[in-house]
Order: C-alpha cells, then sequence, then structure tokens
C-alpha cells in the first residue's frame, strides 16, 4: 500500500513537472512577438542613426504613394498656408534635403531664394560671412519635406564655404545672371569647385534676371541662349531662365528637384523659344 502511494505521489510530482515545463514554453513562446518587435525597433534606430537620411527616403517611398502631376502643382503652390510648416519638433516624417547655391555676387541668388521661402522667412535665416541659411517644409502625402537652402557669397572669400555648402547636398544650383555673359562663364569655375566635394548633387543651371533679359538685342539673347545650353550639355545640367521678380520658373525648379529625388510622375516641357524662359535638358 505505501508503495503505490510513493509511486502515485512520483507520478504526481513527474506531471506537475511537465505541466510547469510546458507552461515555461508557452510563456517564453507568447513573448517572442515581443521580443521580434522590440529587436526591430533598435534595430531601426541603429540604421537610421548609421545611414541618415536614406532611411528617410524609403519611408516616403514605403509610406506615400506617389501624387499626381496635378497633386503635386497643388503642394507645391507658393504661398498656400497648408503646404509650409516651419515646425520641426514632429520629425518622424520628415525628409530633410539640402540644397547649395553657387554663382558670382549681384546675380540675384538671394533674392531667387527669398521668392521661394517668402519674406517671413528672410528674418529668420541664418547668416554668416558669405554663407546664407534658409528653409522651407513642404507636406506631400503625409511626409514633410524641409528644404535647407545654402546660399553661398559670390566673392572669393567666399570659396571657403564652398566645401561645407556642397557636401551631402541633393542638388547644385549654379546660377548667373542673364544680362551679363561674364557671370555666365564663371559657371564653369563655380561647377569644378563644387564636383571637388560633391559628385552626386542633381546640377541644375539657373539664368536669373529674365524680366531684363527679354529686353536685350534678339541676337545677344541668342547668344546667350546658345552658350547656356551648350554649358548645359557639357554639365550634363537642366537649364532654368528665372525671375524673382515676376516668379517665373522658381516654384517650378524646386518641384523639379523633388520630383527628380523621389521618381515623382512629373516632368518639365522643355521651352527652346527666344523670348521665352528657356527650359531644356
Amino acid at each position: 500500500m505505501a508503495m503505490r502511494v510513493l509511486e502515485t505521489i512520483t507520478n504526481m510530482t513527474q506531471l506537475c513537472q511537465k505541466i510547469v515545463h510546458i507552461n515555461i514554453r508557452w510563456s517564453v513562446l507568447n513573448k517572442v512577438p515581443f521580443f521580434r518587435q522590440s529587436f526591430r525597433f533598435l534595430w531601426d534606430r541603429i540604421l537610421m542613426c548609421s545611414v541618415g537620411k536614406s532611411i528617410q527616403y524609403r519611408r516616403l517611398h514605403r509610406c506615400a504613394s506617389s501624387p499626381s502631376p496635378a497633386a503635386i502643382e497643388c503642394k507645391f503652390a507658393s504661398g498656400d498656408p497648408t503646404t509650409t510648416c516651419t515646425d520641426y519638433d514632429k520629425d518622424s516624417d520628415l525628409v530633410a534635403l539640402k540644397i547649395s547655391l553657387l554663382g558670382d555676387c549681384q546675380i540675384g541668388k538671394t533674392s531667387f531664394v527669398i521668392k521661394y521661402v517668402g519674406d517671413e522667412q528672410e528674418h529668420r535665416c541664418l547668416q554668416t560671412t558669405g554663407l546664407n541659411l534658409m528653409d522651407k517644409t513642404l507636406f506631400i502625402k503625409g511626409a514633410r519635406i524641409a528644404f535647407s537652402i545654402w546660399d553661398v557669397g559670390g566673392d572669393h572669400r567666399s570659396l571657403d564655404h564652398v566645401p561645407v555648402a556642397c557636401k551631402d547636398a541633393e542638388a547644385i544650383l549654379f546660377m548667373f545672371d542673364l544680362t551679363s555673359r561674364c557671370t555666365l562663364n564663371s559657371i564653369i569655375g563655380w561647377h569644378r569647385q563644387a564636383r571637388k566635394w560633391n559628385q552626386m548633387a542633381i546640377p541644375i543651371i539657373i539664368g536669373t534676371k529674365f524680366d531684363d533679359f527679354v529686353q536685350l538685342p534678339l541676337d545677344m539673347q541668342w547668344t546667350i541662349v546658345s552658350q547656356a545650353r551648350m554649358y548645359t550639355k557639357a554639365m550634363k545640367a537642366t537649364l532654368f531662365f528665372s525671375s524673382a521678380t515676376h516668379n517665373i520658373n522658381v516654384n517650378k525648379i524646386f518641384k523639379f528637384i523633388t520630383a527628380k529625388l523621389f521618381n515623382l510622375p512629373w516632368t518639365v516641357e522643355r521651352n527652346l523659344t527666344i523670348g521665352e524662359p528657356i527650359i531644356d535638358y
């Protein structure tokens, strides 16, 4: 009798141990998704810290469907308060894009930027000797795109700012005055300096002061257009004629940059008609 009781107790003890073992296994299995999610979260944090912007680019592609051309026109409309924002606290959906501006003095670079970012942003820009920084943020399909615009002064003392302005830039705007051929000739030197520090940025050539340019004789206009197009081909760039005074092609240039970077279904139409704002690529 005692032997049976002892055997029963032994069997019950073994059964309890198996039940406890099974419960522990189920407890671990139930926690696996939690550990997996925690690991993925930590891994994403590590990737974001190590590669920066590329993660943000992929997030924009994954979370946002590509807008239509009409939607892009609407989203990038100048002065639309629903598309601009200066709040950088909530950066979970923020994609920062660095844009550099290079060119000689007195060609209208700063006026060009102020026309795009708005007069209210002019007073919030960071100014140093030979370098101005301005910003503007847009909304596209739930993602925020923040342009950080680095405007390098055009004198020789400003050359020291070229490395920091061009490094990590997504696009570099080489600007010249359409009424001054010497400023057009200078963009070759600016391009050479910029490519020392950044060979991947999108090159864009911009002729400013188009409103004054159209007052020139047609033969002079044709000469400048031909030379600008030749430089555009040599630099594998895109050419825009613009006017900050009349807001000609200012917004369109930044639309083009954004569409180019994120493969959005929007392209500019070429315009090679003398007397109209030239667009060539």
